[in-house]
């Protein structure tokens, strides 16, 4: 199947991609076309228009401000895998995107598009909300910031607005001492993931979050002290597992729990 027929209109900077999708509520952005692209030519999407922002060098960005890391949409999961940059995660970020798909989607495929994309199976949607970051959003009515944990409102569905730019991606810097762990489920290399736990500690911010992803909707952010030392019993686990927020049963359960249990192992260096 192919695409039906749609302009491509390039716009020359983040204002005139705002505009453009303003002018037109049905248009689409594009950058990586990795996930838009397939939706295309499926006729899931059906634009008139479809706007071309892969040129946009000021949503290319990686560098470090302050306390935090900041990211352009534009950054491919390829640049993030490869590491050659200022790096506040600890190595997180290279690690989520060395597996995600396979190198060729890799060299493409942005950030910001799987984000925006928001499908439930997708790495990044739950990676940053492990790592407590926030996005920067431009509109008609200016910019604002949405935090990671709240910008997927369910299954390929977000905050934005119709004429809304994802502009950057700040991810706050984990202490020297923090650690993380990243675990998913695939049938094979490449696919996206049946199940998807990450974990997040920092003792110098007292941080410790736990992310369920991978479901039918959004993510589940869990976030306490002690969380941690609290799921290192198995009782409290199950508790955890049956929770209705996260709404998984059957196959799918068995295996978000051998994932929390590794993810625990790693958290707490008992792996």
């Amino acid at each position: 199947m192919k695409a039906i027929d749609y302009r491509i209109e390039r716009a020359s900077d983040v204002a005139g991609a705002v505009e453009a999708l303003q002018a037109d509520p049905f248009a689409k952005p594009i950058a990586g076309g990795q996930s838009l692209g397939a939706m295309l030519n499926l006729r899931l999407a059906q634009p008139e228009c479809v706007i071309d922002i892969v040129g946009l060098d000021a949503l290319k960005g990686l560098r470090i401000e302050s306390d935090e890391m900041v990211i352009g949409p534009l950054v491919t999961h390829a640049r993030l895998e490869d590491g050659r940059y200022d790096d506040a995660t600890g190595g997180m970020l290279a690690h989520v995107a060395a597996g995600i798909a396979y190198r060729a989607v890799r060299n493409s495929g942005t950030i910001g598009g799987s984000i925006c994309h928001a499908d439930p199976a997708a790495d990044w949607i739950a990676a940053t909300a492990a790592l407590g970051a926030t996005f920067d959003i431009q509109g008609p009515d200016g910019t604002r910031q949405v935090a990671a944990r709240d910008f997927m409102t369910s299954a390929f569905e977000t905050t934005l607005a119709e004429a809304d730019v994802l502009t950057a991606i700040r991810v706050p810097a984990l202490g020297d001492t923090a650690r993380w762990s990243y675990r998913k489920f695939c049938r094979k290399t490449g696919e996206f993931a049946l199940a998807i736990v990450s974990g997040v500690v920092d003792g110098q911010t007292g941080i410790e979050r736990l992310v369920f992803s991978a479901l039918d909707g959004a993510p589940v952010v869990i976030e306490r002290a002690g969380l941690f030392d609290e799921l290192a019993e198995p009782d409290a686990r199950q508790v955890l597992l049956d929770d209705d927020a996260l709404s998984i049963s059957g196959h799918r359960r068995a295996l978000h729990a051998g994932l929390l249990a590794d993810v625990i192992a790693d958290i707490r260096g008992t792996a």
